[in-house]
């Protein structure tokens, strides 16, 4: 079951998040830090909105959509910032109708795409990817701390 996160169960998916964090090797990783950030993304958010995904009423999985715009095709676009699920939950299919469930939502959002990045070693999530009717980038994606 896929449900929007909202002030009533966001304590729920703050393990998830720390756990996706620390996947990610994120220094100095903070529940009260993400609490306050990630609060800011539900459903009726310009900014965007962020999904838990159940198995037997336990939050096994999220995915986080936020949204940009792009020049390149003068649109707006969703971003899948986060996508994350539970070691023991994985092979399941959760992650696929996460991404499909956030595709839809930024359809109705109004995006023209849903886009995301993972890490070159992350071979296990580009499997997925690769399966799925997306296009893979050739694109370098660089950072600059402000």
């Amino acid at each position: 079951m896929i449900e929007s996160v909202s002030p009533q169960n966001l304590i729920e998916v703050l393990p998830l998040i720390r756990a996706y964090q620390n996947f990610y090797k994120v220094a100095n990783v903070s529940d009260e830090n993400n609490a306050e950030f990630f609060a800011q993304f539900g459903e009726g958010s310009p900014a965007g909105c962020q999904f838990i995904f159940r198995v037997d009423n336990k939050a096994v999985a999220f995915g986080t959509v936020y949204f940009s715009f792009t020049s390149t095709i003068t649109a707006k676009v969703a971003v899948l910032n986060d996508l994350y699920t539970d070691p023991e939950y994985r092979g399941r299919g959760i992650a696929k109708q996460l991404i499909e469930h956030c595709r839809e939502y930024a359809k109705q959002a109004g995006a023209a795409r849903l886009q995301w990045v993972t890490a070159p070693d992350n071979t296990q999530a580009q499997k997925l990817y690769d399966k799925l009717a997306a296009s893979k980038s050739t694109w370098h994606f660089y950072a600059y701390n402000t």
